[in-house]
């Protein structure tokens, strides 16, 4: 495997890319709705609350203002969503207790079905630990949560910005007392993917259902493509690894 050749270091995206994100807090959410016995489309409320993430992180990454926490984010986006005409009612229903608690709930999403043996398997290869835009604490319960082996844990919390911004990445390299081309990002959204290639560490993408819409068809260099490799899964990464040996 020429293309991961002298790779010491994976990191890891997280929310979408290790756990399923949209997935679990659409289950919450139901849940939530059947206790209050509220009916709404809570994929779409998913969605919502996802998108004002990934907006709010692009934004601050390119030199806008905003909380440093994505905890505070998340809330802060919740906020706006019960708000709204059509999620009043709901809101209406939640006492701050409960609002606090559903916020939570990104503390708490489910794995992918290859997340935690895959995981446990690329330990043995090399050092694996998180780069997410996901605060530190967010990061720690999940990782308790969806059982996730973490050798460090890397937030961009610790670094004054989030992804895409290149500082992100270069000071998780830094910390791992590596050069850039000793690391490999491996992210299921291709933004994430290139920013980490430009600044020089290697590429890992793993395409996860909705996660990436518009990415439309991802090539691994030897396809023709500009990412180092394209994997269906954690545990076919740890093969590849392994077969350095």
């Amino acid at each position: 495997m020429s293309e991961l050749a002298g790779v010491q270091a994976l990191l890891f995206d997280v929310l979408g890319t290790v756990v399923d994100s949209h997935g679990s807090v659409t289950r919450e959410l139901e849940k939530l709705g059947e206790k209050h016995a509220f009916d709404g489309d809570w994929k779409e409320f998913a969605t919502t609350w996802r998108r004002g993430y990934i907006e709010n992180t692009r934004r601050i990454a390119q030199g806008g203002t905003g909380p440093s926490s994505v905890d505070v984010m998340h809330r802060e986006i919740l906020e706006n969503i019960l708000d709204t005409p059509e999620w009043k009612p709901f809101g209406d229903k939640l006492t701050k207790e409960a609002r606090d608690e559903l916020n939570l709930v990104w503390h708490r999403l489910d794995g992918w079905s290859d997340a935690t043996p895959g995981l446990y398997a690329l330990r043995k290869e090399t050092i694996i630990a998180t780069l997410s835009n996901g605060n530190i604490r967010l990061l720690v319960d999940m990782a308790k949560h969806a059982d996730l082996p973490w050798d460090a844990v890397f937030s961009a919390e610790l670094f004054g910005s989030f992804k895409p911004d290149p500082k992100v990445y270069l000071g998780a390299v830094k910390h791992l007392s590596l050069e850039p081309h000793n690391c490999a990002m491996v992210a299921a959204h291709v933004y994430d993917i290139r920013a980490a290639a430009g600044v020089g560490m290697r590429t890992v993408y793993i395409p996860r259902a909705g996660e990436d819409p518009g990415a439309g068809e991802i090539k691994s260099k030897a396809e023709g493509g500009d990412i180092d490799v394209v994997v269906n899964s954690f545990t076919e990464l740890a093969a590849l690894l392994a077969q350095r040996k």
